[in-house]
């Protein structure tokens, strides 16, 4: 851990600074501490509402890198959605939600100042994968107390994330103060659409997210495989709304091999099911958002993920 990276965080509890050592840092004014536990400072004491995320990831924690696939797939959704340069060099973004780290390493290969968190313990398998990387600065932290300073930084990213929070309006705010005047905020969200709602998870969510999540998982990985077949099938003749009459979700059209079409399978389909919040929002709900928190440019349409909202801060 290079201490010098850490001189930007301040107390999420009263906003003063931090003094570090290699093992904790130390809150100059309250004297609260926050421990450097695997190489990663953390600022929440567990995971919350969000433990079924770092479950998964650290599970998969390379199946959704590109440079595990081989295939572009989490390159090609982060540049469509942001529509960002590939060289961001000299600017520093800030990464919301990153779980295992897919758009992380993504985010560095833009040669950026990068600073990544996430509320669960999914920031050790991030660790694992992209710990190691100069511009990166990893800690865990709630959306809610961000741990560093409002209004710094050049551009503040967030997908597949908002709707897994208690307060997807909440959080957005939240997110919207860490942007600096003429910065970028880039955020996806599920779409609250009548044929988004009837999917099966969403009949199913209110049973499978109060299991415990190793008998779900157990459940998924045995039953996921062998409905993967019938899965392509309705794909095939139907498309998209063929493969939802089918409770699993697989990504073989994607060029995803075998094993690994699997192995997204049950991830993915493990994380319709298992999170404590599902919260779809229309877009007109997202451009409200981005005109209230006083941005500019304002761009809201549907996106591989649901509903894309950016813009730039005034």
């Amino acid at each position: 851990m290079n201490l010098d990276n850490l001189t930007r965080f301040c107390c999420p509890s009263c906003k003063n600074t931090i003094k570090w050592t290699l093992a904790e840092g130390s809150c100059t004014q309250c004297a609260a501490t926050y421990p450097i536990f695997n190489g990663v400072p953390r600022f929440v004491a567990d995971s919350g509402y969000t433990g079924s995320f770092g479950f998964q990831w650290n599970l998969h924690r390379q199946a959704q890198l590109d440079s595990y696939s081989g295939l572009p797939v989490s390159r090609s959704r982060l540049f469509s959605v942001s529509e960002w340069n590939e060289d961001l060099s000299g600017q520093t973004i800030l990464e919301c939600g990153s779980g295992a780290g897919r758009f992380t390493e993504v985010l560095l290969q833009t040669k950026a100042q990068v600073y990544s968190f996430d509320y669960s313990d999914a920031v050790d398998a991030n660790f694992k994968n992209n710990g190691a990387q100069p511009k990166l600065t990893l800690f865990q932290a709630s959306i809610y107390d961000i741990p560093l300073p409002q209004a710094s930084f050049d551009k503040v990213i967030c997908l597949g994330v908002l709707q897994h929070t208690p307060d997807p309006a909440l959080s957005f705010e939240c997110l919207s103060k860490m942007v600096r005047p003429g910065g970028e905020l880039v955020i996806d969200v599920y779409a609250n659409t009548l044929a988004a709602r009837l999917q099966w998870y969403y009949f199913l969510r209110p049973i499978t997210r109060r299991m415990n999540k190793d008998t779900l998982y157990k459940v998924i990985s045995k039953w996921t495989p062998r409905l993967i077949p019938l899965a392509k099938f309705f794909r095939a003749i139907a498309g998209r709304a063929g493969a939802r009459l089918v409770p699993i979700v697989e990504f073989s059209y994607l060029g995803l091999s075998p094993e690994l079409n699997k192995e997204w399978a049950i991830l993915d389909t493990f994380d319709q099911y298992s999170p404590a919040h599902d919260h779809p929002q229309t877009e007109a709900t997202v451009r409200r958002w981005f005109e209230s928190a006083g941005f500019t440019e304002i761009k809201v349409r549907r996106g591989p993920n649901g509903v894309v909202g950016k813009g730039i801060k005034i």
